[in-house]
C-alpha cells in the first residue's frame, strides 16, 4: 500500500479544515488543499459516517469499523475501487502527473511531502516549449509564416 493510502486510512474528522477545503495528511508539512471533486468525495465519506451513526473518528468508516475507533483495513482501501476497474495508485499517479505538468514540480513535491527528485518521473515525455528560450524564439519566427499561408 502506498503512503497516500496509508494517510487516507489514518485520516480523522479532526484533520479536515472545512474553511480552507483542505486536509492535514500524515506528517506533511502543510495542509493539502482539495480540488472540488475531492472535496465532494470527502463530503460523501462524512455523510456515510453520519448515516452509520458512528463515533469512530476516522473519515473512512466501514460496517466493520463503525462500532470501534479503528481505521478501515488496508484491504478495504486497496479494493474499494475494484468495481470501477481503477486502482487507487493509478488515481494518485494520474493526479500527480496533472499537477506536476500544470504547476511547478518543486511546489508539488513540497505540498505532497516528497523530495524534488521524486516528482521527476511524472515529467517524463513532457517538454513545455514556452520554457525553452530557443523554442520561444523559433515559435515567434515561424508563427507568422504559418498564419499567412
Amino acid at each position: 500500500m502506498f503512503s497516500g493510502l496509508l494517510e487516507l486510512r489514518q485520516l480523522t474528522i479532526n484533520n479536515v479544515d472545512h474553511s480552507s477545503h483542505s486536509l492535514q495528511l500524515g506528517r506533511r508539512p502543510r495542509p493539502t488543499a482539495l480540488d472540488p471533486t475531492s472535496w465532494s468525495a470527502l463530503h460523501r465519506c462524512l455523510a456515510q459516517r453520519e448515516e452509520l451513526g458512528t463515533a469512530n473518528p476516522h473519515v473512512i468508516v466501514t460496517k466493520v469499523t463503525k462500532t470501534d475507533a479503528s481505521p478501515a483495513s488496508p484491504a478495504y482501501l486497496s479494493h474499494v475501487l475494484d468495481p470501477a476497474g481503477v486502482a487507487p495508485k493509478h488515481l494518485r499517479n494520474t493526479r500527480l502527473v496533472d499537477l506536476v505538468n500544470d504547476l511547478d514540480p518543486k511546489l508539488v513535491a513540497a505540498v505532497f511531502g516528497m523530495d524534488a527528485e521524486s516528482v521527476l518521473p511524472y515529467l517524463a515525455d513532457r517538454v513545455d516549449p514556452t520554457r525553452l528560450p530557443r523554442m520561444r524564439l523559433l515559435m515567434r519566427v515561424t508563427s507568422p509564416a504559418r498564419s499567412s499561408s
